[in-house]
C-alpha cells in the first residue's frame, strides 16, 4: 500500500522542566491557559463574599456606628482593603501552580499546615451561623429554630453529595442567594433611611485614628478588635478561597481535577499529587500571566471589596433608622444578645416602613445564615480533604471526593448532635479560645502569605514590594490588636 501522502503524527514532546519549590516534589512545566475577560460577573468570588457577608456587616458594625458614631467605620475601611489585598495575594499561588495556599504552607514548613488543618477543625465545626439565620426564620414562620436548622444541615449534605461537579452547583446558588441580599438591603435601607444616614456611614470611613476612651475599654476594645476580623471574611476562609479558584480553573487550577459529589466520585479523574508551574521566562506566557491578574483584580475590587461595602453600608443605614424610630432599640443593640438586637432592629424597621419590611429584614438575617452555612462547609470539607490526600499516608487509596464527602457528612453529623444536645455555637467554656485561634489564624496567615509568595514561586512572578508591606501590615493588625486586647485587658475576641 501506497503510504507516501499519508500524513505522519508525532507525538507532541513533553516537557521535562519542573520548578521546584521547597522540600516537596517539584512541578512540571505546563501551559498557562489563556485568560477571560477582565469584566466578568460571576467567578470564585461569590465564596468569598458569601462567607464575608455576615453578622460582622449585619451587626457588629452598625452597633459599633450606633455606639461610637460612624468615624468607627475607618477601622472597617482598613479591614475590607487589607483583605481585599489577601484575596490578590491568596490568588498569585493558586493560579501560577494550581496547588492551594496549605500545599504551598507545606512546602515552606510542614507543621504549618497543620497548624491550620487542627484550627480549622477546632474553630469551624460548630453551627453558629446556621443557628442565627434558623432563628431569624422562627421570627418569621414560627417554626422551631431547631428544626429549621437540621433540616438546613441535612439539605446542604444531600446536595453536595447529588452534585456532578459541587463548584458549578455551589457558584450558581451562591450567585443567586448574593443578588438577592445585596439588592434587597438596598432597597430596604433606601425605604427606611435617609441620605444623611448614608453620608455619615461613607464619611465616617474616612475619621482615620478616631478612637473614643469607650472603645479602648475592657468592654468594647476587644469587640472592636473581633470586628476588624470580621471586617470580610475571618479566620480561614481567604486560604478557602485558593480550592475554589483551583475548582474554577484559574490560571494552572486547570490542570487539576474538580471535585465532584459522592454520587459520581466514580468519574473523578485522580488528582496529581502536587501542581504545576509555566514558563516565567516565556513572554507570551507572562502575556497569559498577566491576563490572569487583571481578571482576578476586578474580583477583588469591584466584586469583593464593592459588594462587601455596599451590604455594610446598606446594615447601616438600617440600623440609624431604626433607632430613630425607636430609641429604645440602642440600648438593646448594646448588648450581646444579637438574636433579640435584630429582632428588635426588624421591628423597628416595620415601624419605619411596613410590617413586611420587619419579615424582609429578618428573611436577610436567615439568608446570610443559609450564605455562611454553604460556603463554610464546603470550604471545611474542601480544606480538610485536600490536605488529607495530599499528606496523611494512604489517604491516595481514597478520591478525593470520597475524602470530602466524609468531612462533609462528618461535620454535618456533629452540628446535629450539638443542635440537639448542645450549645449551638459550641461549649461556652472553650469559645473564647476559638474566637482567639480565629483572628490568630488570620495573622498566621499573613506570615505564610509573606512565605510562600516570596520563597516558593519564581522571581517574575513574587509580589510587588507593596503588596508585602501591606501584608505584613496585615499580620502586625491583627495579631498586635489580638494580643494588646490579650494582654491589656486579659480578654480575647469575643
Amino acid at each position: 500500500m501506497d503510504t507516501s501522502e499519508t500524513p505522519v503524527t508525532t507525538p507532541p514532546v513533553e516537557d521535562k522542566r519542573v520548578w521546584k519549590a521547597g522540600r516537596l516534589e517539584p512541578m512540571p512545566i505546563r501551559k498557562l491557559p489563556d485568560a477571560p475577560p477582565s469584566v466578568h460577573i460571576l467567578g470564585p468570588t461569590v465564596f468569598l463574599v458569601a462567607l464575608g457577608v455576615g453578622m460582622g456587616e449585619s451587626y457588629m458594625w452598625p452597633r459599633l456606628v450606633l455606639l461610637f458614631g460612624p468615624e468607627i467605620r475607618w477601622l472597617f475601611l482598613i479591614g475590607v482593603t487589607l483583605q481585599a489585598v489577601v484575596m490578590l495575594e491568596m490568588a498569585r499561588y493558586a493560579m501560577a501552580t494550581g496547588e492551594s495556599i496549605f500545599s504551598g504552607a507545606a512546602r515552606v514548613f510542614k507543621p504549618l499546615m497543620w497548624f491550620f488543618f487542627a484550627v480549622a477543625i477546632l474553630v469551624y465545626i460548630w453551627p453558629g451561623h446556621l443557628s442565627a439565620g434558623a432563628a431569624a426564620f422562627e421570627e418569621i414562620t414560627g417554626i422551631p429554630w431547631t428544626v429549621t436548622a437540621i433540616t438546613g444541615l441535612i439539605l446542604v449534605g444531600v446536595v453536595f453529595s447529588l452534585a456532578k461537579v459541587i463548584y458549578n452547583v455551589l457558584e450558581n446558588l451562591l450567585s443567586l442567594l448574593i443578588g438577592a441580599l445585596v439588592v434587597g438591603t438596598a432597597v430596604v435601607a433606601a425605604m427606611v433611611g435617609s441620605w444623611g444616614d448614608v453620608v455619615n456611614t461613607i464619611t465616617g470611613m474616612f475619621s482615620f485614628g478616631y478612637l473614643p476612651s469607650e472603645a479602648l475599654s475592657a468592654a468594647w476594645f476587644p469587640v472592636i478588635v473581633g470586628a476588624c476580623a470580621f471586617a470580610g471574611p475571618s479566620g480561614m476562609q481567604q486560604m478557602w478561597y485558593t480550592l475554589h479558584l483551583r475548582d474554577s480553573g484559574a490560571g494552572m487550577g486547570v490542570h487539576i481535577p474538580r471535585i465532584r459529589g459522592l454520587r459520581h466520585a466514580g468519574e473523578e479523574e485522580a488528582m496529581p499529587s502536587r501542581g504545576f508551574m509555566f514558563d516565567t521566562e516565556d513572554p507570551a506566557e507572562m502575556a497569559k500571566w498577566r491576563g490572569w491578574r487583571r481578571w482576578v483584580t476586578f474580583d477583588a475590587l469591584l466584586l469583593f471589596w464593592g459588594v462587601t461595602m455596599l451590604v455594610t453600608i446598606s446594615f447601616t443605614v438600617i440600623a440609624q433608622a431604626a433607632v430613630r424610630q425607636n430609641p429604645g432599640v440602642r440600648t438593646v443593640i448594646q448588648g450581646d444578645d444579637r438574636e433579640v438586637a435584630l429582632s428588635a432592629m426588624a421591628d423597628a424597621v416595620s415601624s419605619a416602613g411596613s410590617s413586611v419590611l420587619g419579615v424582609v429584614f429578618l428573611g436577610f438575617i436567615a439568608l446570610i445564615g443559609l450564605n455562611a452555612t454553604l460556603g463554610l462547609f464546603d470550604s471545611f470539607s474542601r480544606g480538610q480533604a485536600d490536605m488529607t490526600y495530599n499528606f496523611v499516608p494512604g489517604a491516595k487509596k481514597l478520591r478525593m471526593s470520597h475524602l470530602y464527602a466524609g468531612f462533609l457528612w462528618g461535620v454535618i453529623i456533629f452540628g446535629i448532635l450539638i443542635l440537639l444536645f448542645g450549645p449551638a455555637d459550641g461549649p461556652s467554656g472553650i469559645l473564647d479560645t476559638l474566637a482567639f485561634l480565629s483572628t490568630f489564624a488570620m495573622g498566621a496567615y499573613c506570615v505564610t502569605l509573606l512565605l510562600v509568595n516570596n520563597r516558593m514561586l519564581p522571581k517574575p512572578i513574587r509580589p510587588r514590594w507593596w503588596s508585602n508591606v501591606i501584608i505584613g501590615f496585615g499580620a502586625v493588625f491583627y495579631l498586635g490588636m489580638l494580643f494588646y486586647s490579650l494582654f491589656a485587658f486579659g480578654v480575647v475576641v469575643g
